[in-house]
C-alpha cells in the first residue's frame, strides 16, 4: 500500500510517504509556512521514492484539532490530490497522532495509556486520552478543547503518559495539576506525519477511506475566531 500524509494542524510541517511498511517524512518546524512547503515536500519524497502520483492508493491527513488554518490546509492539499487522482482520503486525528509520541517506558510491548494535549491558545487546551496497543491509538475519551483547570484524565488510577504542547501552555498548567497521574510528561512533542500515515494505513485496511468530499476537520471550538471585545476580556484575565 502506498500514500501520502499531511499534518499541519499545529506549528511543525510534516509530509510522509508512506511505502508498504516503510515510511518516508519531512518534518520541521515551521511556522505559517506550511503552505510554503507541503506540497513541494510531497514531490520530493516521491521522487526520491521513485513513486509516480498514480501508484498512490489513498491520501492522508491531520483533521485536527488544531491551528483553524492548518487544518484547512491539510485537507484542501489532500483533497486536491485526492480528487486529481481519484483516490480516497483517510482522515486522522491530530490527537491520536500526537499520542504515538508518547515516551517510551519500560514494558514497551504492553498497552499504553496516553493523554495527548495541544496548546489551543485563548487559556484553553486540546485534549484526547488513548490507549496504544500495536501501535494503534484506541481512543478512551471524547476529544474536547476546554481550560487546563478542567481538563479531566478518565479514570482515578496512575501510570499515565502525557504528550504534547498543551502540558506547557499557560505556565505548564496542565502539567502541575495532573503530575500525580502521569509517569513521564513529554510537552514538547508535535505531531508527525510518519505517526499519521501509519495509522492511516491500519485504517485503510479496515476499510475507514473516505470519498474526498465527506472529509470534516475537527475543530472542537464552535467558534473558529473571537470577537475583539472577547479577546480583550481574555486577555484581562492573563488568557
Amino acid at each position: 500500500m502506498k500514500l501520502l500524509a499531511f499534518e499541519t494542524s499545529t506549528e511543525a510541517c510534516s509530509v510522509a510517504l508512506w511505502l508498504d511498511g516503510e515510511v518516508r517524512e519531512r518534518f520541521e518546524l515551521a511556522p505559517r509556512r506550511h503552505a510554503e512547503l507541503s506540497l513541494p515536500w510531497a514531490e520530493a519524497l516521491l521522487a526520491e521514492a521513485g513513486i509516480a502520483r498514480s501508484e498512490l492508493d489513498a491520501i492522508a491527513l491531520g483533521r485536527g484539532p488544531g491551528a483553524f488554518t492548518g487544518v484547512r490546509l491539510a485537507i484542501a492539499v489532500a483533497q486536491g490530490i485526492a480528487l486529481a487522482l481519484d483516490r480516497p482520503l483517510l482522515p486522522v486525528s491530530t490527537l491520536a497522532t500526537l499520542a504515538l509520541r508518547a515516551p517510551a517506558t519500560a514494558g514497551e510491548g504492553a498497552p499504553r495509556r496516553v493523554y495527548a494535549a495541544i496548546d489551543a491558545r485563548m487559556g484553553e487546551v486540546y485534549t484526547g486520552a488513548f490507549e496504544l496497543r500495536d501501535g494503534e491509538a484506541v481512543a478512551l475519551d471524547g476529544e474536547r478543547v476546554c481550560a487546563p483547570d478542567q481538563a479531566v484524565v478518565p479514570g482515578g488510577d496512575p501510570g499515565w503518559l502525557g504528550v504534547g504542547t498543551g502540558f506547557a501552555a499557560a505556565d505548564g498548567a496542565l502539567a502541575q495539576r495532573l503530575a500525580p497521574r502521569f509517569d513521564a510528561i513529554d510537552a514538547q512533542a508535535l505531531p508527525h506525519a510518519a505517526d499519521l500515515a501509519r495509522l492511516a494505513a491500519a485504517a485503510y485496511a479496515r476499510g475507514e477511506a473516505v470519498a474526498p468530499e465527506k472529509v470534516e476537520p475537527a475543530y472542537l471550538r464552535n467558534n473558529v475566531a473571537l470577537t475583539i471585545a472577547e479577546q480583550a476580556a481574555l486577555r484581562s484575565r492573563g488568557g
